[in-house]
């Protein structure tokens, strides 16, 4: 960008929800707890050292930075909460009021970003994102709108005709949210400058569980390495995305999605688009995938404690936090009780009341713990143990490595709990095991220990990789709003038929039946 882009106005605006349908309503309080930032305290945010917002606005400011010095922000609004269930409608409103009203009142702006998941809906509807999209579009007019969204997003038409430029993570755990930022502020540039584009994409009948959303390895690997050599190949190209979705949304618009960004043209965008959705409908039975028993997991922990193995990771893949789990199911964490399982390390659970009893009792503390005594439901029971208070910790720290690394966290009160031979980490906030931290803060040595046991899905293998190498991590198979076994969940809404629950689903490319 030249000396007469400097001044260029760029509005940013980020709403970021992942929306379990089986999972409680999400409150204007889920947001305010996490992110909720207006005006300019979102550019302020953006700028520190250890942000609370979401990473891809780091990463925008600092490459729009870096390609015009004189840029001009204009902050409008970010809300961000843990992924949970459809946000209520009234506060969706009021946020869109709100943003729709900034807007205006800012007045022209040469381009927009939007930081969004992509996968939010609401109490009274299925596309909220598609719904700020179109308002953000109405209210600026035909200047360049690029968004970036995470990669489990649901792609709807109104997102896409609603943008210039679209792009998704290509990670998963998710470690480029500030190079997706930083590559949004390089696709505006280009467009504020006098570049083209067209966008388009195709979406198969293909929902899978998120444990087969892997980008190291696996099906999903091979599809971002596939759309990578397209990128590198074609100079018309943008951007080509792979968005894997997340099928516990339930809604019509679930199914992994193809976006392409396109210098050329509509039907160029298209083409790409629909060639590489083919290679992944070929794909399809690749999807599908076998997770460990939990009596199989017991004997995994039981010869690791005995020195007969190395150590193991373990994910209760059925209550993902960051997946809208509620981070209180009890069917692995009794089971290893029950088998007097020793040298285990279990996080998070989540139990305010719990938490807030053994913070008051203290350090070196025993009681009689009651787990779920206020928060019981179908998949947590309420159940009692002796314990013993090994630290107790106000819950605020600093991500260390992998999908919440150099960010600021706060886990409320949270206490590391000696349930004899397994050691439970409580938190009051929900959030996913991701990061060491949230062992290491209590002064526990990850190193040390036979076994541990991760409330998360796939974003803890980023945080923990360097203890546990690909091989020693075992997804359990557990039940909760999370659960991958997708034939065990009441859906409502897909778009039936559709694979893998759906054997006979059919997709062929344009023209082709």
């Amino acid at each position: 960008m030249g000396t007469e882009n400097a001044a260029r106005r760029i509005a940013l605006i980020g709403f970021h929800l992942e929306s379990n349908a089986f999972a409680p309503p999400t409150t204007p309080e889920d947001f305010r707890r996490l992110c909720y930032l207006e005006g300019a305290a979102l550019a302020i945010e953006a700028r520190k050292a250890a942000p609370s917002c979401p990473l891809e606005f780091p990463g925008f400011f600092r490459e729009m930075d870096r390609l015009s010095p004189g840029w001009e922000p204009v902050p409008i609004f970010c809300a961000a909460a843990e992924p949970g269930g459809p946000i209520e409608q009234e506060f969706f409103d009021a946020c869109l009021a709100k943003i729709e009203g900034m807007l205006r009142q800012a007045g022209p702006v040469d381009a927009v970003y939007i930081s969004n998941h992509g996968a939010m809906t609401a109490t009274d509807m299925f596309d909220p994102d598609g719904e700020l999209y179109q308002t953000v579009r109405r209210c600026v007019g035909p200047v360049p709108v690029a968004a970036s969204v995470d990669l489990h997003a649901a792609i709807s038409d109104a997102m896409i005709d609603a943008v210039d430029a679209f792009v998704s993570y290509r990670t998963n755990p998710h470690v480029d949210q500030r190079e997706r930022g930083a590559e949004c502020a390089r696709h505006l540039a280009e467009l504020m400058a006098g570049g083209k584009s067209h966008v388009a994409f195709v979406r198969l009948p293909l929902t899978p569980a998120s444990v087969t959303l892997l980008t190291a390895s696996g099906p999903y690997a091979d599809l971002m390495n596939e759309a990578e050599a397209i990128m590198a190949k074609d100079d018309r190209l943008m951007n080509l995305s792979v968005v894997g979705g997340f099928v516990f949304g339930d809604t019509p618009k679930n199914g992994m999605a193809f976006v392409a960004t396109s210098r050329d043209s509509t039907a160029h965008a298209f083409e790409t688009a629909e060639g590489l959705a083919a290679r992944g409908w070929n794909d399809r039975h690749r999807f599908v995938k076998k997770l460990t028993p939990i009596s199989r997991a017991l004997e995994l922990a039981r010869d690791a404690a005995a020195g007969k193995t190395a150590p193991v990771i373990f994910s209760d893949a059925g209550d993902n936090p960051g997946g809208g789990g509620r981070g209180n199911t009890t069917e692995l964490l009794l089971a290893l009780l029950d088998a007097k399982a020793t040298n285990v390390l279990l996080g998070n659970f989540v139990d305010g009341a719990l938490a807030a009893e053994a913070v008051a009792k203290g350090k070196g503390a025993t009681f009689r713990a009651r787990f779920n005594r206020a928060n019981a439901d179908q998949f947590g029971k309420a159940f009692e143990r002796d314990a013993a208070v090994l630290s107790v910790h106000d819950g605020k720290v600093v991500g260390r490595r992998g999908i919440f690394g150099g960010r600021q966290l706060d886990l409320g009160p949270t206490a590391a709990l000696d349930l004899g031979g397994v050691i439970v980490v409580v938190t009051t906030a929900r959030k996913q095991c991701a990061d060491p931290a949230f062992f290491e803060m209590h002064g526990l040595d990850i190193a040390k220990a036979a076994c541990v046991c991760v409330k998360s899905r796939g974003h803890f293998r980023a945080g923990f990789d360097e203890f546990f190498p690909p091989e020693r991590v075992y997804e359990v198979d557990t039940g909760g709003l999370t659960a991958p076994v997708l034939e065990r969940i009441a859906f409502r809404n897909l778009p039936r038929p559709v694979y893998p629950l759906d054997a006979n689903a059919h997709w062929a490319p344009k023209g082709r039946g």
